[in-house]
């Protein structure tokens, strides 16, 4: 079998069959680390959900020293040629024509119906040259779209791997290993550089909402770039860091997760299990001035009727949560782990949304949840209901629409020189 050929069938297969995940490029060090063998599957890779028996210590990691997480699981594209950014700028919501070599956007990009397909990050290397990340598979919707267009595009999630480096003192941990100009990189920015010896280009971009950057690299060499990292990271106190912990920054940071939150207009059963940007709250990241784009024209039809509901932020009312435990004889008990399943939002008798991310932050010391509320319901400072359950029995208790991201710390845009004072 032609190398490479079994992890790419792995990924290709895992939607339709319940074939065992494979190990990322970092799978033999994550394996020795994860004491607890608590695994997911991610895109057909063994993804650590995570290392000890409980998350706390992982994610104090990202909050307060320095978290590392294997992200390869991510699918990669490279997208290359004299009209790689007009097909660039005809699939997502962004204007890509603005991007300078070394920026980075974060971006939907829709259906013809305006439906968001996929959320992920659009890096530009080069003139010419395009890094794209995606959740989902999207070769194939890419490809589609390059009619007409001198473009190349390759799938390289089997030959890119990567790494999240997140947390306050992850700027002083990359600098220790990496020859990269990091003290001028700023949010949203690429750089190349070297570590270990190994070519990487080096993001300060993440999925926590904290001060961090993601290092792609060479898949073969992968481990060298582990390494470097694990033995410079004791004095940052580095700690490998599983989906548990990283589930509850990104609500924290207010960023969506798809099929959770919502899903792709490719996979959705029914109308209301699709999305729009503006629905997402990502209405921000739509410019219709740019020109055509897919989607466009819907996009703009319900910018002008208005958007019937919206992903929010949600801040439970903990003392209402504290009471229901006490009428029953019990201690209020905080979730441990994010829950993922939704929960119904109400407004006096109707149902108005649903929460669909709900973690008890650590940080905050507040529950909080990411819910989708129908409009006009879905304005700051609205107070709705949400249900809760104890011991079997449902109950409701106050929340009110809050601003995302819950947390949001200076140091995560900050210059590398005046994060000191945010550790």
């Amino acid at each position: 079998m032609v190398p490479g050929t079994a992890k790419a069938l792995a990924r290709c297969l895992a939607p339709y069959t319940a074939a065992v995940p494979v190990g990322s490029a970092f799978h033999e060090r994550t394996l020795e680390l994860c004491e607890s063998l608590n695994y997911r599957d991610w895109a057909g890779y063994y993804a650590v959900s995570a290392y000890e028996a409980h998350h706390e210590h992982e994610y104090n990691a990202i909050r307060n020293a320095c978290a590392v997480i294997d992200i390869s699981p991510l699918f990669k594209y490279r997208i290359s040629g004299p009209d790689a950014m007009r097909l660039v700028n005809r699939v997502i919501t962004r204007d890509a024509s603005r991007m300078g070599v070394g920026q980075v956007f974060y971006t939907p990009w829709c259906d013809e119906d305006g439906k968001v397909i996929d959320d992920g990050t659009v890096t530009r290397v080069s003139d010419q040259v395009f890094r794209w990340t995606a959740a989902d598979p999207n070769l194939r919707w890419f490809t589609g779209n390059s009619s007409g267009l001198n473009v190349g595009i390759e799938d390289i999630s089997e030959s890119v791997a990567a790494l999240a480096l997140q947390g306050p003192t992850s700027a002083r941990l990359l600098e220790q290993v990496c020859d990269a100009n990091l003290s001028e990189l700023k949010y949203f920015r690429s750089t190349s550089g070297h570590i270990a010896g190994v070519s990487v280009d080096v993001s300060r971009t993440g999925y926590t909402g904290d001060l961090g950057y993601e290092i792609w690299m060479p898949w073969d060499s992968a481990l060298r770039v582990w390494d470097a990292i694990a033995s410079a990271g004791q004095a940052f106190d580095l700690h490998p860091t599983g989906m548990l912990a990283l589930d509850i920054a990104r609500i924290e940071a207010g960023l969506l997760l798809i099929d959770v939150d919502f899903h792709s207009s490719r996979k959705a059963l029914i109308e209301t299990q699709k999305y729009s940007p503006h629905e997402l709250g990502l209405g921000r990241l739509v410019d219709l001035k740019k020109g055509a784009f897919v989607g466009r024209s819907a996009i703009a039809a319900e910018v002008k009727r208005g958007v019937a509901r919206q992903i929010v932020g949600l801040e439970i009312d903990w003392t209402e949560v504290e009471k229901l435990y006490d009428t029953v004889g019990l201690p209020p008990t905080a979730p441990a782990a994010t829950s993922r399943v939704a929960v119904p939002i109400y407004k006096g008798r109707s149902q108005i949304g649903r929460a669909t991310s709900t973690t008890w932050s650590m940080t905050l010391k507040k529950l909080i949840a990411l819910a989708t509320i129908d409009a006009p319901h879905c304005s700051l400072g609205t107070t709705v209901e949400m249900e809760m359950t104890v011991e079997a029995v449902r109950h409701r208790a106050t929340a009110t629409v809050v601003e995302t991201p819950f947390f949001n710390p200076r140091r995560k845009t900050q210059s590398p020189i005046d994060q000191q004072s945010e550790i």
